[in-house]
This record gives C-alpha cells, structure tokens and sequence, in this order.
C-alpha cells in the first residue's frame, strides 16, 4: 500500500522553450524569440517579457529586478528560458 503523503515531486515538462537575446545599445534592446511550444502561450509570453525589457538595457540597474520578474513568470508558464546577454554572466551589470 503506498502512501500519497509521501514526497513525490512530478515536474511538468517545459510547455516551450525561449531565448532573450540582447541586441545591442539601441532600442528596442532586446528579441524575444520563441523557440518550441503552443504559438499562443509563446506570444503571451513574449508580449509580457517585452513589456518589462523593451527600454532596459543590461547595465540598468532595474533590468535585474525586471529580469527575475520575467524569469518567475516563465517558471509559472512552465517555459525553458535561456538569456544571451552577449557577455559572461558574471560581466552583467560591470
């Protein structure tokens, strides 16, 4: 007999895959490109991310708090989201 309390964790899969990409000092700074996954929930998300990058460049201070927004929101979507900054992820922000 097993027990349903017990720790069972079933992680859904990624229901798509999508890459940020910098594009350089002028805006719009940033491509929001939707790799795989349901069209629909693609461009709701990238509607979304948009929204909170388009003027942002990585360098400003309010591109990391929006940038963890974005990622949160992609964790609740259930979306793999993948960041080209065009530098180490250690250079951000230097």
């Amino acid at each position: 007999m097993s027990q349903l309390s017990d720790v069972q964790r079933t992680e859904e899969p990624p229901r798509g895959h999508v890459r940020v990409v910098y594009t350089g000092p002028v805006a719009p700074h940033w491509d929001i490109q939707g790799l795989a996954g349901e069209r629909s929930l693609l461009e709701d998300f990238r509607q979304r991310a948009m929204a909170r990058l388009v003027l942002l460049p990585p360098h400003d201070p309010q591109f990391r708090r929006n940038r963890e927004r974005v990622t949160r929101d992609a964790e609740r979507e259930f979306i793999f989201l993948e960041w080209d900054l065009g530098m180490p992820e250690n250079a951000e922000g230097a």
